[in-house]
This record gives structure tokens, sequence and C-alpha cells, in this order.
């Protein structure tokens, strides 16, 4: 966070100071709990409380200033605002420019349905070698989120890596306007909270507001796989790069590919390409999807004219793409537990499905799968999870739990189509689901818990796969 006063946060912000010109030393926080001293706290009203409550536990944890939408009947200096939201975003755009103004600053924007997270590590990882690297903590990439992440970054900052995400038409470019990347990725359009948005066609469009409104010395990163995506080069007047694992035309090779993808147990390998130039990439990740996630960070790294060879060194080295996506725990008596379940969808739960049933395959295991509910998918909602329990049949994945009401559709469609002796089973909560598996799991199992965060999965994945 920059050191700024109270009064130059208030002109920033369009709020209305009441109290000393403090100076702000610490970090800027939503969250009464993280106020550090000398820190900034904004109370802003939320779903299930209202941060105006927890004030005094902010000054308690020693916060220098408030942003309120109300009197503070505290002591303490604050800056009254309409919006706390609105505000918060104000001064996000304001420690932008003011790093871009006394430093070499670059920032980078990230969306698409799947993959922000686990690119946006693999960038921190590539970049921060190069100089002082900002990214999300966790996938803080909505109307508050971002501004957090933005607000992390002072005038040392080199590169500022951000997720953006969105559950409407106009998310994304409110966060492009007060960020202004350099470099805008999309990653894919699938059907990721498509209750939201309404469509695929919807979310393509909000999906392209990342490199719409890029400038031609700008450059946009898109995935030449995804039909959708690559619609999005006649949107943008930046420069194009491609990732992906088509080459392309001859006429047109920008960009990096990758062919020879395998995944197994102990980890994700594939040959990436960039014109006459090959290099191996060995990832300890596991799943071959996250090939497109490693090409998507090392085209951004080759974009900004960094060492690729050294940046798939960086990515190898990784451990994991993130807790709880496809995170690997060994929890003892010759069992493997992946544990995905952070966050789900239809596109993103497909892809580890096959990665579960290849990868226990060639290892001649026997593959369990654990499904919850996948989120935000409105009027899709049946169908989608439906689309999931006759994959799993397909798959030949050997035996299916599925866990809550909202995912039952899996189990039922497993049922029906079933044609290859798979053992489905729906229990209505995650401890009874927790109750089954430690009956029946034995020595060579490999079980994949997936699901959005609602239903519980990532606690139990973190039970059972704990020795």
């Amino acid at each position: 966070m920059l050191r700024l006063r109270a009064s130059e946060i208030a002109e920033a912000v369009g709020g209305r100071l009441v109290g000393d010109d403090v100076l702000v030393t610490g970090s800027v926080e939503t969250d009464s709990r993280l106020v550090e001293a000398g820190g900034l706290f904004f109370a802003m009203p939320g779903e299930t409380t209202d941060g105006h409550r927890f004030i005094g536990a902010a000054l308690e944890r020693g916060a220098a200033l408030v942003v309120a939408e109300r009197e503070v009947e505290q002591d303490v200096p604050h800056i009254l605002v309409p919006s706390g939201v609105t505000a918060l975003q104000s001064l996000a755009a304001e420690a932008i420019r003011r790093v871009r103004a006394v430093g070499e600053l670059t920032v980078v924007g990230i969306t698409g349905s799947n993959g922000k997270t686990t690119t946006k590590n693999m960038l921190q990882a590539a970049l921060e070698r190069h100089g002082a690297t900002v990214s999300p903590v966790k996938s803080f990439n909505n109307e508050v989120g971002a501004p957090m992440t933005m607000l992390r970054i002072d005038e040392g900052t080199r590169y500022l890596v951000l997720e953006m995400g969105a559950s409407y038409e106009g998310d994304i470019a409110r966060l492009t306007a007060l960020s202004h990347p350099d470099i805008g990725v999309v990653l894919k359009v699938g059907l990721a909270h498509a209750g939201e948005f309404g469509g695929i066609e919807t979310t393509t469009r909000a999906k392209t507001e990342m490199v719409r409104d890029l400038a031609p010395e700008h450059a946009a990163i898109l995935n030449r796989d995804d039909e959708r995506v690559r619609g999005m080069a006649a949107a943008t007047a930046a420069r194009v790069a491609w990732f992906g694992t088509d080459p392309g035309p001859a006429d047109d090779p920008t960009g990096l590919w990758a062919d020879g993808i395998d995944s197994t147990l102990e980890g994700t390998v594939a040959t990436v390409h960039r014109g006459e130039e090959s290099w191996p990439l060995r990832m300890r990740i596991l799943g071959e999807h996250h090939v497109m996630n490693a090409l998507a960070a090392l085209a951004v790294v080759d974009a900004l004219g960094l060492d690729v060879a050294q940046a798939i060194e960086d990515v190898a080295g990784m451990p994991r793409a993130e807790r709880g996506r496809m995170e690997v725990l060994e929890p003892g008596g010759g069992i493997t537990v992946i544990n995905d379940a952070y966050n789900a969808s239809p596109d993103s739960t497909a892809a580890a499905l096959r990665a579960l049933a290849h990868m226990s395959r060639q290892a001649g295991r026997r593959s369990v799968a654990v499904l919850g509910e996948m989120a935000e998918l409105g009027p899709h909602s049946v169908e989608e999870h439906d689309r999931l329990g006759r994959l799993v049949t397909r798959l030949r994945i050997e035996r299916l739990v599925v866990v809550g009401a909202g995912a039952k559709p899996i189990h039922d469609a497993a049922e029906l189509e079933s044609s290859f002796g798979q053992d489905t089973t729906w229990v209505a909560t995650a401890d009874e689901a927790e109750a089954l598996l430690r009956a029946e799991l034995v020595e060579g199992d490999v079980v994949l818990l997936k699901s959005s965060n609602v239903s519980g999965l990532l606690a139990l994945a973190e039970r059972i796969g704990t020795p």
C-alpha cells in the first residue's frame, strides 16, 4: 500500500474527511480481523453483515483511518462516502495512476471461465524473479477483490497480475477501466456463472471486455483452441499473441503451442513450441488441462520479452496449482486423494474427471469420483449436472459418490446411463459422504473430490486426505 494522507485519500474517493489528516502507512482492509497498525479500514455493508459494526474492532487492531458510508461514533479520523465499493475502486485506480507515474508498473489482466487462479499463480512464479510482483490472494477477482489486490502495490512494484471475474456484462469493463492492463489474457469461454449471465453468448461478450479496450501498443493473449476466444481477435486493437495446442497457420505463427501432452499421478508433461524453438515442460501439477494455463502464462512472459525457457523451469517447480485445485494428498494406506473442490464449472469438472480416468487407468488403480454441486448455473443446472453423470459413465470411472441435492442429477444420470457396472451413490451431506468413504476406500484407490465451495467438499477432501 502507498503511504497516503487522509486528505489525499478523501480527494481520490470524493469523500468528506472528518478529523485529523493522518498518514496511512498500513494495508487497506475490508475485514477488521486483518487490519494492521496504521492501516485503512473500509466499513461496507455486505451480504451477511455490515462492516460498520466492526469499526471498533478495527481500531483495536490499530486502524489509523476509516472509510464509511455513515457517521462514525468512535473518535477516529474517517472519510464519509456514498458508496464504500465505489470509493474502494476509486482509491485503487489512484494507486495504479501514482505507481505508473513514478515506476515501471506493468499490469496483466486475466479472465476466462476456468483457469484464472492457476494461470495467475504460474505467472507469479515466472515474473517474481524479474521484479516485485503482486497478484491476488486466493481468487480475489470481483468488484471488491480486484481493487483490494490493486491496493497492495507500491512504488517498487514491477508487475501487477489481476484476475478479472464477472457475474454480469460490464463487470470486466469496469475493472479494466480501473487498472488499464498492458496485457489482457482470455483463457476460455464456458458455462461458469451461466445462471447470472443468461447464456454462452452473453458470457462471450463479457469476456471480450478484457481485450476490447486495449490500446494498439498493448497485447491480447488469446486461446487459439477456443472458437469464441479466437473470435476476440477482431474485437481488439492490440497486437494478438496466441496459445494453445494448435500451431496455427504457417503465415500466422505468433505465440506458443504444445503437443506431446500427458498426465500421470506424478505430474504432467508436454513439449512447448515457439517458431523453430522447443522446450520440454514437466509440471508437478496434475491434469492435462493445466498445460493450457501454463501456455497462457508463458505467452505473457514471451510478450514481455522475458526468458521463456526460465519461465518453464519456474512453472515446473510449482508443487501445486493452489489449495483445493488438483492438489494431491496422501493420507496413507496406499490411497491418493486429489482435492479439486475449491470451485467447479462444467468444463473444469469434465477436465478433472478425464484426468482421473486417464491417470488411474495408467496406474492400474481404482478410480473414485466424489462430486458436489456446480453453483451459479441457473436454468442450465440440471442439464449440466446430468451431462456429468453421463460423462462419468462413458469414462468408466469405477465408483461415484454424489453429494447434495443440487448435484443429484449427476447420480440419476449415471444410474440410468451406466452399462459398465458403475457403482453410484447419492448422499445428502458431506458428513454422510465421509462416513461412506472411510468405510469403503481401500489401498490403491485414487479419489477425486470436485465441486463448488457451497458443497463443503473442500473441507471433506482435507479431512480424508490427512494422515
